[in-house]
């Protein structure tokens, strides 16, 4: 999937990341229109597909490095979106703390990390309750083999910490409440 630039690139990771996003497109389609004087065209960002069916076109680009061109073109989009019943989103920035600790637990996002029943099970026991997340992986086990699992399951949703703070071995964890595995 293409990026061109930080900031599309962590946006990609906050949609990978959403459970609520079933798949996601970058630069999925070419709008054009004619702005009174000539042509225009646009290629938004990226297009997500939400699990309740609806549809989020998505720019990014930062508040100060919009110029009035652009501008016209983030309305165009509003508006063709809202003719076709989807939202549109302009992100100017994503929280700093939130994309260092989701590029480090997308490493695990692969189902290789997943581990065995056994260990998923024990961490559903030892974080039933909030538990600092060093502590409970060497209740279970070698952390060393404990801790890809435990990054798996927080990038899957199944366990959880506040990703807004910075990811450490003394972050609270717990079990999402109703995950399953």
């Amino acid at each position: 999937m293409g990026f061109e630039s930080w900031l599309e690139r962590d946006t990609a990771m906050l949609l990978d990341f959403d459970p609520r996003v079933v798949a996601f497109a970058s630069q999925p389609f070419w709008l054009h229109w004619d702005d009174g004087r000539r042509m225009r065209r646009h290629a938004p960002d990226w297009f997500a597909r939400l699990d309740d069916e609806s549809g989020v076109v998505i720019d990014c680009r930062p508040p100060g490095r919009i110029g009035p061109r652009d501008q016209e073109a983030f309305d165009a989009t509003a508006r063709a979106c809202a003719a076709v019943g989807w939202r549109f989103r302009l992100v100017g920035e994503v929280d700093r703390v939130q994309s260092l600790n989701l590029r480090w637990l997308a490493g695990y996002r692969h189902p290789r990390y997943q581990g065995s029943e056994e260990v998923r099970a024990r961490l559903s026991e030892v974080f039933a309750q909030p538990r600092e997340l060093l502590d409970g992986a060497g209740e279970i086990a070698d952390p060393l083999g404990v801790l890809p699992v435990l990054y798996h399951l927080l990038w899957t949703g199944v366990l959880r910490c506040d990703l807004a703070v910075p990811l450490s071995e003394r972050r609270l964890v717990q079990w999402s409440e109703g995950a399953t595995w």
